[in-house]
């Protein structure tokens, strides 16, 4: 399933779905947890993109797997698998924090969604702000190492 379709392999096909939705999840996450007044407005883009980033990393993630093991099966080694082995690592912490930062951005948009004021208490404005922010980052900084190293593995350090 996550292997090829019509012969092209899925990882490359699916990647730049999440190398889309996680930047725009990690900037509407930040969005979100800054600017309250907002949240009336992007309460339904940010739950969407809660559910849409970590679904594309998964498939991203699990094409990637598959295309690794018909790579080793071809008989890949030396430094081309260590970069892959790079990439792999990273593209698992990019899946972890984006599904983290899907489901606090969920939680968020619970808590706030329908209430008299979208604003919480003093404690969760800031705990649930530290929180977003801190997984946004995660997220851009983990999809961006995780592009750079696919990236060196396919065309080289150029």
């Amino acid at each position: 399933m996550f292997d090829q379709i019509n012969g092209l392999p899925v990882h490359v096909l699916v990647l730049h779905a999440a190398v889309v939705f996680v930047p725009l999840l990690a900037l509407g996450a930040v969005v979100y947890a800054l600017v309250p007044r907002w949240r009336p407005r992007m309460g339904w883009a940010l739950a969407l993109l809660a559910i849409v980033a970590p679904a594309a990393t998964l498939v991203a993630k699990l094409s990637g797997e598959k295309l690794y093991d018909r790579l080793l099966g071809q008989g890949m080694s030396g430094p081309g698998k260590e970069i892959l082995d790079d990439h792999m690592g990273f593209g698992g912490l990019t899946f972890w924090f984006t599904l983290a930062l899907g489901v606090v951005s969920l939680v968020m948009v619970a808590l706030t969604w329908r209430r008299g004021s979208t604003r919480l208490p003093l404690i969760g404005e800031v705990g649930g702000a530290v929180v977003l922010i801190a997984l946004a980052a995660a997220s851009g900084y983990y999809v961006y190492k995780t592009g750079d190293s696919g990236a060196t593995a396919v065309w080289g350090s150029y």
